[in-house]
């Protein structure tokens, strides 16, 4: 069994079992993959978010304003929304973590750094009042980062850096900050040799897969839109890099997801609870 940490079910390519979600989370739940986290983007997609949550009983959902995202209404709701504005959309909607949310300097163009740190303190405020994990995107922003997370996160709430391309010191960093690390279909990339020798040196008990579909697929699929079954393949690199069975991966980040995400633990399928009370890790 597996969990997609993270994936955008209402960005889905047309390409991808014709655009139609209920196709796709049962072409993912015949590869054995039994939750998905359908992560926010902007606050005004929060509805629809929650009509797909829903609907489907495994699907659960994060609130939150990307780092990179400009509303194109400069008087939008979400630009720039307060830390309240973020809990209340939490709470109405009822998100199990806030985000993702983060700094991204490699487009610092597109939203000024001043913003984006602003926008990110405010969503790790609004985290640790409301007691829920915090989803990171962090990209070229180590120090920033980590500074921010120690100043403003909570460590007993933690949180995870998704989608983690940045190297094995920082990831060690917000291990010791209570925070998870998420490897995605990048994973697989010729080019992703330390991503690999990272997995291979961080404790499988701080690890999470997930697709970040529709983006990244991994290899072999590599150039086509991405897909929550192919969260398996993440699993599989690493088992192959840690010489142990993907089962034993699919099982510890499954527990990971839960631990973490502890809104979403009530939701598990019950063969999932079973299977993760037998095994001693939830």
């Amino acid at each position: 069994m597996f969990v997609d940490s993270h994936c955008h079910l209402d960005r889905l390519s047309e390409q991808t079992h014709g655009g139609d979600i209920a196709a796709t989370l049962a072409a993912a739940r015949a590869a054995h993959v039994s939750q998905f986290l359908a992560v926010a983007v902007t606050l005004d997609e929060m509805p629809q978010l929650a009509a797909i949550a829903r609907a489907h009983h495994d699907v659960v959902i994060s609130a939150g304003l990307h780092p990179l995202h400009s509303p194109a209404e400069k008087d939008s709701a979400e630009s720039e929304p307060s830390v309240a504005d973020i809990k209340d959309a939490a709470e109405q909607f009822g998100a199990v973590a806030i985000g993702e949310t983060g700094l991204d300097y490699h487009y610092r163009d597109s939203v000024p750094v001043d913003v984006q740190h602003e926008r990110f303190k405010r969503h790790l405020i609004a985290a640790q009042e409301l007691e829920l994990p915090v989803i990171v995107h962090t990209r070229e922003a180590k120090q920033e980062t980590l500074a921010l997370l120690r100043e403003y996160s909570d460590p007993r709430v933690g949180g995870v850096l998704h989608c983690f391309t940045e190297d094995l010191a920082m990831a060690r960093e917000a291990v010791r900050l209570g925070f998870y690390i998420s490897l995605s279909g990048i994973i697989t990339f010729r080019n992703a040799a330390p991503l690999r020798e990272l997995a291979r040196q961080l404790p499988l008990d701080r690890l999470l897969i997930e697709t970040d579909s529709p983006y990244l697929a991994p290899v072999p699929y590599r150039g086509k839109p991405n897909e929550p079954a192919w969260v398996v393949k993440v699993a599989e690199c690493i088992a192959n890099e840690r010489g142990i069975s993907v089962d034993e991966v699919a099982m510890q980040t499954t527990a990971n997801f839960y631990q973490l995400f502890r809104a979403a633990a009530p939701e598990a399928p019950v063969h999932v609870k079973e299977a993760l009370a037998q095994s001693g890790l939830l």
